[in-house]
């Protein structure tokens, strides 16, 4: 006897005969005899007789059909058959729907749900039918009941869903020092250890090409300059032994001569061993270069992921105080503010500049110049961002000038913003270490929902009894995710669990991966804190102190419950302030359908990013930093600032450098700065005039704008799905 059913969505609900004999009945009423209720209930207690305790819907559909079949009225049976039909077609009707808009190559918010991607390419193409198939499966088959009520009522987004069944992580920070020195096997090549900077360069980019395969989010290398400055001096050592095979002479005295830095210099007026030195020196610069030049241009055109996507890839550097690492600090900067190809603005790698006072930051500092010339350089390519390596949450106790390693106690940033370094099982680090998975909570709705307690002490109330609710479902969802996660094999994963992750080296093949990934991170997000403090209290952080306090209250109690889960359930949960570009626009449209127009809520077709101040708002850079700056210490799972400068920035590297007064004045983790770029999109031609119309170069009219849409810079907007061109429009200057 039926007991239970087993619906289309996975859920298992209570047998209830009345929907199956009111099925019957609308057959019936099809044809011309019309309904006989004696023979509907007795095909219905058959039905519940002799099906299975637990039936699907599909089963009991089947009994359905065979008893109508066996019965007199043979015609409903037909009926009852073609109604069957033309519902299975409904609900193939969106999946069809939406295919089609892939294969004609549509622009909507599913094919630019990621501006990174080309989803008009057959990749692309490919990608994102895998995509949308396989999320309606996690839905069905290995989401909770709860997880479920609260995506389907737009409470919640799980990041990367669709990579949900692959038991990928998120991203790592590169230790490129073991591929470096040790090579590594990934397919059917095999790398030997390196031996000079152009290998380390190409090294570089196929240890971040490979993994990106193996991982649904970025790829990053936290120490850039120290990882690459040993194969400068053997690229110099290289030089001279190529001087010692052409003059027969015996200079192995210069092999380990102290070198201030390698700056190429003209040999005019220089004599024997001093001549022979900087003439090494010289061609070992050309070669950095040209290695700095090879790797930008290989992030750009390499692609992974089935070939429709360059890597999401970035690189922090700054702190390297020796000759070796500034000249790689020196040279990458120099190649990126030369563009690539005609003279473009690379896209990729997310250039981070590590800001350390002593280090890279003060006038006194020995990297001072390397940082007057970063500024330089992200006045006209945008790159690099700063982080802030004084900030206090950023700082690590064991830090100390005069360690060779002191990279493994400085935070590194990931992509957009992606934050990891405290860790409660091994040593707080960025290297070797990355998020696992992140899901954001909605909190615009949860506000939105508190609105009818007119008392506003009664409606905050609410509102943090509703989010505190969502906070436990969130954290077990992620649990639930870390849990499936961690059931990988090593093998699954050829380079990530062999060489990059943190305790790899004790994992064999068939080994899961459990006892290593707890060190990464689950990240609890959060979007739209602008409009939830204006449906809160009327207006949003950025115009009211009353609301800024508000703000701070709701992420403390974030980041608080976050450390709860901690201790509760033994992972790294942190919070972070979400980088929304497909969820921005889904969000708002699924509560402006049912909520309506809000004024200052739900009036845009986009919700603000995370605890950003709203891009429509007028204010100066230094009010911005005040109200934001407090928010990063709290987001510990990543963060930005951001600031939109007006006009040509490329004369004015001073403005940057003003911008980064701010991070170490106010305690910022990361910022970035934004400025005016034309390109055109038909010979690559870049400037930064006023509304540009018409290409000097080649004539075309074909101009885009070289825009960031959540950190992370866009050849073309025309990858922007409408909510971010709609917050790309609002955004104003701040002066």
């Amino acid at each position: 006897m039926i007991q239970t059913v087993v619906k289309r969505d996975g859920r298992i609900v209570g047998f209830n005969r009345e929907k199956i004999a009111a099925a019957i009945r609308k057959a019936m009423l099809t044809t011309p005899k019309g309904e006989d209720p004696t023979l509907v209930y007795q095909i219905v207690d058959r039905i519940e007789i002799k099906g299975k305790e637990q039936s699907s819907v599909e089963e009991i559909q089947d009994m359905v059909e065979m008893e109508l079949m066996a019965s007199p009225r043979k015609e409903v049976a037909k009926s009852y058959i073609a109604y069957r039909d033309k519902r299975n077609i409904a609900r193939k009707a969106k999946t069809r729907e939406m295919f089609l808009e892939i294969v004609e190559a549509k622009s909507n918010d599913v094919t630019r749900e990621n501006a990174n991607m080309n989803a008009d390419t057959p990749a692309g193409m490919m990608m994102k039918f895998a995509s949308e198939s396989t999320k309606p499966f996690v839905d069905d088959y290995l989401l909770s009941e709860e997880t479920l009520w609260a995506l389907k009522n737009n409470y919640l987004h799980i990041h990367d869903k669709d990579y949900y069944p692959t038991k990928s992580l998120t991203c790592i920070q590169h230790p490129l020092d073991q591929i470096l020195t040790h090579g590594f096997q990934a397919g059917h090549g095999e790398s030997r250890p390196t031996k000079r900077i152009e290998t380390a360069s190409i090294m570089a980019c196929i240890s971040m090409e490979t993994v990106q395969n193996e991982m649904h989010g970025g790829q990053a290398i936290p120490a850039f300059d120290f990882y690459l400055a040993p194969y400068v001096r053997l690229s110099y050592v290289e030089e001279v032994k190529t001087i010692e095979q052409l003059t027969g002479l015996d200079l192995k005295s210069l092999y380990d001569t102290p070198i201030n830095d390698y700056i190429s210099r003209d040999l005019q007026g220089l004599q024997g061993n001093q001549r022979f030195k900087q003439h090494a020196i010289n061609r070992t610069v050309n070669r950095v270069h040209q290695s700095m030049e090879a790797f930008i241009h290989n992030m750009n055109t390499i692609h992974s992921r089935g070939g429709n996507q360059v890597v999401f890839s970035s690189i922090n550097y700054g702190t390297d105080t020796s000759a070796e690492g500034r000249c790689i600090i020196r040279e990458l900067l120099q190649s990126t503010y030369e563009g690539v190809g005609g003279g473009a603005t690379a896209i990729f790698p997310i250039q981070i500049w590590k800001k350390k006072r002593g280090v890279s930051y003060l006038p006194s500092d020995r990297n001072y110049d390397l940082y007057q010339e970063a500024c330089r350089v992200a006045a006209r390519r945008f790159f690099p961002n700063f982080v802030n390596l004084d900030a206090t949450f950023n700082q690590h106790e064991k830090w100390r000038a005069d360690d060779p390693k002191r990279y493994l106690y400085e935070v590194a940033t990931m992509g957009c913003r992606t934050r990891v370094f405290e860790n409660r099982f091994g040593e707080k680090s960025s290297v070797a270490r990355g998020n696992l998975s992140f899901s954001t909570i909605n909190i615009v709705r949860l506000a939105i929902e508190s609105r009818s307690i007119t008392n506003q002490e009664g409606r905050i109330a609410h509102f943090f009894a509703k989010l505190d609710e969502l906070l436990e479902i969130t954290a077990k969802q992620l649990c639930e995710r870390y849990d499936f996660q961690k059931s990988a094999l090593a093998k699954q994963f050829p380079l990530l669990m062999s060489s990059l992750w943190i305790g790899c080296e004790n994992l064999k093949p068939d080994d899961p991966i459990a006892p290593v990934i707890n060190q990464g991170t689950l990240g609890i997000g959060f979007i739209g804190l602008a409009e939830c403090l204006i449906a809160l209290t009327g207006k949003h952080h950025g115009e009211s102190d009353e609301a800024q306090q508000l703000g701070l209250r709701i992420v403390t109690y974030m980041r608080d419950r976050a450390n709860d889960f901690s201790e509760r359930y033994q992972h790294n949960f942190s919070v972070l302030a979400t980088p929304a570009e497909g969820l921005s626009g889904r969000f708002t449209r699924i509560d402006r359908k049912q909520f309506g127009l809000i004024p200052g809520v739900t009036d845009k077709i986009y919700y603000t990013n995370s605890n950003h101040v709203p891009v429509y708002y007028k204010c100066s850079p230094k009010h911005k930093a005040e109200v934001e700056a407090p928010y990063h210490e709290l987001t510990r799972g990543g963060h930005i600032f951001y600031i939109e400068i007006d006009g040509d920035a490329t004369h004015n590297p001073q403005a940057i450098m003003d911008i980064v007064d701010l991070m170490d004045k106010h305690n910022i983790g990361y910022c970035s700065v934004n400025h005016n770029r034309n390109r055109c999109m038909q010979c690559g031609y870049e400037d930064a005039q006023p509304q540009l119309s018409v290409c000097p170069r080649c004539g075309s009219h074909d101009i885009d704008k070289l825009q960031r849409i959540t950190g992370y810079l866009v050849g073309t907007t025309e990858r922007w799905n409408r909510a971010k061109l709609a917050e790309l429009n609002d955004r104003v200057v701040h002066n």
